[in-house]
């Protein structure tokens, strides 16, 4: 840089630099506008190269950027991590601190009732029996002896969904249950509030609703598939609502446990009679007191609320954990009746999980992510020994969701264009579909006869589409036979994993296929007959040497190898303009025929090419029995040798090599068909 530059750079780059007054100075001191340009010209100078060193740094500093980037995200984790750690640590607290004081409350409540054991009960009863007297429609409830209120408050309920208010209510927590009961707007006497609901303890989980302003000092009754949020008057009141819910659900999972224990102590020390009889012996004996099966273990008895908890929170690996848990543990135990009522509760509670699996599964859900999106609900519900219901939702979701592909996948002008993106699709699809089916029920071999079923299903959704833009839209015998290529080939790559629907493909769309070659032949007959009515029997004249090359090329292609011997001086060709538009029409049918081929099309192309040969035969054997010009006479068998000799083994041959057997018909026909001299004046015709 000049040694100006340099002393503008530091001129702005001091700290006492000041815009208005620099510029202010400079309009002083310069002679005119050549001067500021000038300067200006400098300044610009100076940003450009300064924009210049700042990417030079800044690649240089490239990696310091990623490796600082890294850091960043390392220590981002670690403070998570840290917040975690103290997060549990602060639980742990909290549940010393509620340990130690329901600790203390136990005792005092043990005091108060070896002091006044039947005043506190009696007082609890007849608390209840007031308050229900204020509910319309609660007297039933105290038909359960031995209820007692344990809690009671207002509280307002709000919707799940939008956080919005819905009513005020009143609770009523009892021993062994829950009563909710709204206010009514018009009381009637006493009555003050109308019966809403009745939970059972153990049919519900309690989650604390962290503070949200304004929405705070709320509390979540989880009842699968539903819940519902109250909101407290004050942290306090919700502190207590969740410490005494807590509270009264252990207490009755104590009491419940303590009741079996009762009832299978044995009642007297009296021996048994003993029978001497071994045919009075039953099958199924009680088991004996010693075979008792220990369900006091704390995981036992929370396991219904944890398999609550998890479904609410969708954590369905750590709801079947617990399960294979449970199973593992009582599967060398004897069944007792406390076994048999864990069971049932268990039971229901699996029944809720298998319920929201297959909700995951259903259609109705997003059908984004692809197969692997179904991977987590598929393999729980395989886990829950519920395989084939697993199968049977899984390849309903993959239907739904290729039908929604096919459906969105956008129509182009092009039909092979459409069709490309259609077989992509679709068989990528399948292709994605087929390994994440063979990965989920790897060791459900049965399953695997349901994927045939349903590939074969999906196999028929694919071809409803594709004829529909192919076959119904008329198009072109040479583009369908390109459209049903990309298929096969398509259709061919699932082989790689073992699936082949290659014969499926073909007998779905052999219909279709059949009636695009009769059409065809149809109009192939209908040209030919055409230029048959207006043939002169003369020579064509192509006028250029590049016209007559373009069409030797165009007959070396169909195979006619020896088409030089038919052509003349001056661009002559010593054939008809029919035979040799005919020759171009049939080679080109064949071609796109040969392409569309399979089995089942062998004796519908064999007689499309039969009916195409006759009409051309046809019509040179009529020109040469009806043609009294001996000349005309030599031209037309010169042409119908060209067809006999050069034309028709030519279709025999490609046809065989195509196909790999000999095309009998077509023989027979030559054979029927061969030139013929009847008489010496060089009468000719075709037998």
């Amino acid at each position: 840089m000049s040694e100006t530059g340099n002393r503008l750079r530091k001129l702005l780059e001091s700290p006492n630099f000041d815009p208005q007054n620099y510029v202010k100075q400079l309009s002083q001191q310069s002679d005119g506008d050549r001067d500021l340009q000038e300067h200006r010209q400098k300044i610009q100078n100076l940003a450009d190269e300064t924009a210049q060193n700042l990417k030079k740094n800044v690649y240089k500093n490239y990696r310091q950027f990623i490796e600082t980037a890294k850091e960043i995200s390392y220590l981002e984790s670690e403070m998570y991590q840290l917040s975690h750690i103290l997060t549990e640590q602060k639980s742990i607290m909290e549940s010393i601190t509620q340990a130690l004081l329901s600790a203390d409350k136990d005792e005092t409540s043990k005091e108060m009732q070896a002091a006044f054991p039947k005043e506190t009960e009696e007082l609890k009863q007849r608390t209840l029996t007031s308050l229900l007297e204020k509910v319309e429609g609660g007297k039933n409830i105290l038909d359960t002896p031995g209820r007692h209120l344990v809690y009671n408050g207002d509280l307002v309920e709000f919707d799940v969904d939008n956080m919005s208010p819905i009513q005020k209510v009143h609770a009523f927590l009892m021993n062994d249950c829950l009563l909710i009961a709204t206010w009514l707007p018009n009381r009637r006497g006493t009555v003050k509030y109308k019966y809403n609901a009745l939970y059972d303890l153990e049919s519900f989980a309690v989650v604390n609703v962290k503070d949200n302003p304004p929405m705070k000092d709320m509390f979540k009754i989880l009842m699968f598939p539903e819940s519902r949020i109250f909101q407290a008057e004050n942290s306090k009141i919700k502190k207590e609502w969740l410490e005494i819910l807590e509270e009264t659900k252990k207490s009755k999972v104590t009491k419940d446990r303590q009741k079996p224990e009762e009832e299978e102590a044995p009642t007297s020390p009296a021996r048994a009679e003993v029978s001497t009889n071994p045919f009075d012996q039953e099958d199924d004996e009680p088991p004996a007191a010693g075979e008792s099966v220990d369900l006091g273990i704390e995981w036992i008895q929370e396991l219904p609320e944890d398999l609550d908890v998890c479904i609410a929170q969708r954590d369905f690996e750590g709801a079947v954990d617990l399960l294979d848990k449970l199973n593992e543990y009582l599967k060398e135990q004897p069944v007792t009746q406390r076994v048999k009522e864990l069971r049932l509760k268990v039971d229901e509670r699996v029944r809720q999980l298998t319920e929201v699996l297959v909700f995951e599964l259903s259609p109705d859900r997003s059908l984004r992510g692809g197969p692997k999106a179904t991977r987590r609900a598929v393999s729980q519900l395989i886990r829950l020994g519920q395989s084939t219901k697993a199968c049977e939702l899984f390849l309903k979701n993959r239907a739904a969701a290729v039908r929604t592909a096919i459906r969105q996948l956008r129509i182009e002008g092009a039909t092979l264009l459409y069709i490309h993106k259609l077989c992509n699709i679709f068989f990528t699809s399948l292709l994605e579909t087929a390994k994440e089916f063979e990965m989920d029920f790897a060791g459900n071999t049965g399953c695997y006869s349901a994927f045939v079923v349903w590939s074969k299903s999906a196999m028929r959704m694919f071809v409803d589409a594709f004829s529909k833009q192919v076959f119904d839209s008329k198009e072109g015998l040479s583009t369908a036979a390109e459209c049903v290529k990309v298929a096969k080939e398509h259709c061919q790559q699932l082989t790689d994993i073992g699936l082949d629907l290659t014969f499926t493909l073909q007998s779905l769309l052999a219909k279709d296929i059949k009636a695009a070659l009769q059409s065809y032949n149809d109009v192939i007959i209908e040209a030919t007959k055409h230029r048959n009515s207006e043939e002169m029997w003369r020579r064509m004249n192509l006028m250029t040497p590049e016209a007559l090359a373009k069409l030797k090329d165009e007959m070396r292609s169909c195979g006619v190898g020896s088409f030089d011997q038919y052509t003349g001086d001056d661009c002559w060709v010593n054939l008809s303009y029919t035979i040799v538009a005919f020759t171009k029409q049939m080679m080109g049918f064949l071609d796109e025929g040969l392409k569309l081929y399979f089995p089942e099309l062998h004796m519908v192309l064999l007689e499309s090419l039969r009916e195409i040969i006759l009409v051309a035969v046809q019509h040179v054997d009529y020109s040469l029995r009806c043609e009294q010009d001996p000349e005309k006479k030599a031209f037309i068998m010169q042409n119908a040798t060209f067809l006999h000799d050069t034309v028709l083994p030519v279709v025999e041959r490609r046809f065989e090599e195509c196909v790999g057997k000999p095309a009998k018909q077509l023989q027979d026909l030559r054979k029927s068909t061969r030139p013929v001299r009847i008489n010496p004046e060089s009468t000719i015709s075709m037998v």
